[in-house]
This record gives C-alpha cells, sequence and structure tokens, in this order.
C-alpha cells in the first residue's frame, strides 16, 4: 500500500510540475519581443519627435501673433525745501507725495515673408527626416523578429541534443547492466564492468553539462523579451520533426546572388533610409544657401496705454511695418555652413555606397554559408545512418565474443557525435535560411505585432 501511495505522490508531482510550465512559442516569443524590446520602445519615442518637426517646420510659414499687457505703480514723496526764484527771492516749497499708475496692452507679432527658400526646404527635410526614422524603425523590427528566431532555435537545439544526451544515458545504463550479467556469468572480464562504469559516468557528466546549456538558452531568450528567467516556460517545436529536412521547400526562396542583392536593395528599409539621409543632406545645402540672399519679414502691432485702467483705449498705437535685411558680409560664416552641407551630402553618399558594398557581402557570404550548410547536413543524414549500423554491429559482435568492449564505447560515441552533428546541422540551416531573408529584407514583423 505504501508503494502505491509513493507512486501516486510522485505522480502527482510530475504531472504538477508539467502543468505548471507555461508553453511559450515561436510566434508569442516574436511578439513579446516586438513589445518590450528597448531598443524598439525608445525608436517609437524618437519618431514621435520626428513628427513633431514636421508641424514645427510647418509652423514657420505662419505668422507669430501674442498679446502682453503690464501695469506699474510708483511713489514720489518730497519733504519739501526751500529755492530760489527766477529773481532770486528764496521760496519754500511745501511736502509732496504723487501716485502714478500705468496700464499699457499690447497685441502683434511678425511673420517671415521670405528667407532664401530655407523654410520650404526645412519642411522637406523634415519629413525627409520622419520617413527615414519609419524605416529604420522598420527595419529593426526586422532584426528583432531574427534576432528572437535564432534565439529561439537555439533553445530548441539544445533541447533536441539533451534528448539525444538522455538516450546516451540510457544505452549506457543498460549496457552496464548487461556486462554485469555477462560478466556474473563468466563471460567478460570484470574490466569491462569498470570500463563500462566510467563511460556511464562521463554519459550522465555530458547529460548535466547540456542540460546547464540548456538552461542557459532558455535564460539567455527569457531576458532578451524582458520576462522573468525563473519562470519555467515549454518552448514548443516550430519544426514538423522527420528524418530529413526538406530543402527545396527553404531554397525556392532564393535564386543567383545578383537577383537577391537586387532584391536587397530594392526592399531593405536601411538602404531607404540612407538614401532619404542623402535627399535631407540636399536640403541642408539649401538652407544653408539661403544665408546668402535678402530677408525680408513683416510685423504688425496694436498697443495702448493708460494712467488709469478705464482709460485703457482711449489712445490706440496700430503699427505694421516690413523689414529688409540684405547679407553683405557674414564673416564668411554663410559660405563655410554651404561647404559643411556639401560635405555632409558626399559623406552619406559614401555611406550609402558602403552600405551597398557590405549588402552585396552579407548576401553574397550568406548565400555561400546556406549552400555549405545545406550539404553538410546531407552528410550528417548519411552519418548517422552510418554510424547507428556501425553501433549495431559492434553490440551484436560483443554479445556473441568477437569483438571488444572498446569497440562498442567508440561507435557509441561516434553515433552520438553524428546525432548531434545532425541536430547542429539542421538549425544552423534554418538560422541561416532566416538570416538570408533577412538580408534581403525580406522578414515580415506585422504578422507578430499585436492585433494581428
Amino acid at each position: 500500500m505504501n508503494k502505491h501511495l509513493a507512486f501516486l505522490l510522485v505522480l502527482f508531482l510530475l504531472v504538477g510540475s508539467i502543468s505548471a510550465q507555461k508553453k511559450l512559442t515561436l510566434k508569442e516569443a516574436i511578439s513579446i519581443a516586438l513589445q518590450k524590446n528597448t531598443s524598439l520602445l525608445k525608436s517609437r519615442n524618437n519618431l514621435t519627435s520626428s513628427k513633431a518637426s514636421i508641424k514645427n517646420a510647418y509652423g514657420k510659414l505662419l505668422p507669430t501673433f501674442g498679446v502682453s499687457g503690464s501695469w506699474g505703480w510708483s511713489r514720489t514723496t518730497d519733504k519739501g525745501g526751500t529755492q530760489l526764484d527766477f529773481f532770486g527771492n528764496e521760496q519754500t516749497l511745501p511736502a509732496t507725495e504723487l501716485d502714478l499708475r500705468n496700464y499699457s496692452i499690447r497685441a502683434g507679432g511678425g511673420v517671415t515673408l521670405f528667407d532664401g527658400l530655407a523654410n520650404l526646404a526645412n519642411i522637406s527635410k523634415s519629413k525627409n527626416s520622419y520617413e527615414a526614422a519609419q524605416y529604420a524603425l522598420m527595419r529593426l523590427k526586422q532584426n528583432i523578429v531574427f534576432t528572437t528566431t535564432d534565439l529561439y532555435y537555439s533553445v530548441i537545439n539544445a533541447e533536441e541534443l539533451l534528448k539525444v544526451r538522455e538516450e546516451n544515458v540510457k544505452y549506457n545504463k543498460k549496457l552496464l547492466e548487461d556486462i554485469q550479467e555477462r560478466n556474473n556469468l563468466g563471460a567478460v572480464a570484470i574490466v569491462d564492468v569498470y570500463t563500462q562504469k566510467v563511460q556511464y559516468g562521463n554519459a550522465q557528466v555530458q547529460y548535466i553539462n547540456q542540460k546547464n546549456i540548456f538552461e542557459n538558452a532558455k535564460s539567455t531568450i527569457l531576458d532578451y523579451l524582458a520576462i522573468d528567467v525563473l519562470t519555467d516556460y515549454n518552448f514548443v517545436n516550430p519544426v514538423v520533426k522527420s528524418d530529413s529536412v526538406n530543402t527545396r521547400s527553404y531554397m525556392n526562396r532564393f535564386d543567383n546572388v545578383k537577383a537577391m542583392v537586387d532584391r536587397a536593395l530594392k526592399n531593405r528599409f536601411d538602404y531607404k533610409s540612407q538614401e532619404l539621409t542623402i535627399a535631407t543632406k540636399y536640403k541642408d545645402l539649401t538652407i544653408a544657401k539661403g544665408g546668402f540672399y535678402p530677408t525680408l519679414s513683416g510685423n504688425y502691432g496694436f498697443s495702448t496705454n493708460a494712467l488709469g485702467a478705464s482709460k485703457l483705449f482711449n489712445r490706440k498705437i496700430w503699427s505694421a511695418g516690413l523689414n529688409l535685411q540684405i547679407p553683405i558680409f557674414s564673416n564668411f560664416s554663410t559660405s563655410t555652413n554651404v561647404q559643411f552641407a556639401k560635405v555632409g551630402i558626399l559623406n552619406a553618399k559614401e555611406d550609402l555606397t558602403a552600405l551597398e558594398r557590405k549588402i552585396k557581402i552579407q548576401i553574397k557570404q550568406g548565400w555561400l554559408d546556406l549552400l555549405a550548410s545545406k550539404e553538410a547536413m546531407q552528410v550528417s543524414y548519411e552519418s548517422v545512418k552510418s554510424a547507428l549500423e556501425n553501433r549495431k554491429i559492434n553490440d551484436e559482435r560483443y554479445r556473441l565474443g568477437s569483438g571488444t568492449i572498446l569497440d562498442v564505447l567508440q561507435s557509441s560515441r561516434d553515433y552520438q557525435t553524428a546525432q548531434s552533428d545532425k541536430i547542429n546541422a539542421e538549425f544552423y540551416f534554418y538560422k541561416l535560411s532566416d538570416k538570408l531573408l533577412n538580408l534581403m529584407g525580406l522578414l515580415d514583423y506585422k504578422p507578430y505585432e499585436t492585433g494581428n
């Protein structure tokens, strides 16, 4: 009865630990990243500022207007005294006290009528900056999708390797039991038992080490998602399990390098952002050249003042005027600003050229890496088959007494290595495939955003 109770208790704890785990799919992980990523949140805040700058640029075309009022009070106290009049006679002045109050209201403003087209250029510049910031934000979202997917694959990869280590522990445990039984029957030497005990211990250590790698991989992605690392999550494998990966479905998304580069230059948001940066620098040049032209501005106003509040509007003053400023010599500041703007254009163009070269190199290298990964994956499939067959043969030979324990252990290690290489090759292929899509600017983030 106690055994039954113990079994039920263990079963209850096992079910409880499983139910305590929260499932986390790849789609959910990406959605969380697109909500909580710190860089993304800051970029969204900066985008709001960029949008406000457009409104401010338009506002500079409108007249300014303001109203002000003032009130003042003063008191003059004189104790009196004596003074001489025009004829030299002395006169006595009485003590006096005078209170004065002054009320005034002013209203008016000004408007820039012409400033060398700098205001209009500033509007275009603000729009370009805002659009460039939008492209940068979209590119950041694509990178977040890729990084989250990469970290998620690392977790699943580590978990699959953990299963290999677990299977290896079970295999070596069973093999140890078989060898001990055969030793009891006198069929094998005691040294085989000791050798297998060491091998079984090593298998357990490998399992523990892989378990740590698995837990660290989970902590890494949870930290990236800004989730409590102490919460236990069950990561759902997004890959359909099969004996081999259908590489054709992946490779069909890619063609030759030149075509992929062309698609990248057409779709990459960072490339579009840099193109707008160049357009923005040209607007800076227009603004700088505006310093060579005359500036025409207008002003208008109304004011009234009186000694009493009730008499404020008895005296009204209306005003309007134009102000023309013609630059003749500005200590070379305007020409210097123009030169700085031209240098800014050249640097922005060079940045675009450098980005284009970088994209070409990235895609070419990414494509070659993907092809190499595909071949390595195909080889790993054959290696697993060969290693499994070799292990079966050596196990059988050892049971028949024609093989050694060392042959069995070596074939077991080879099979485990082949399995690990296969798993690593598959997930490396998945990662490289997503990486190449991201390099081409084709990773879609919209399905993972909240509300989609």
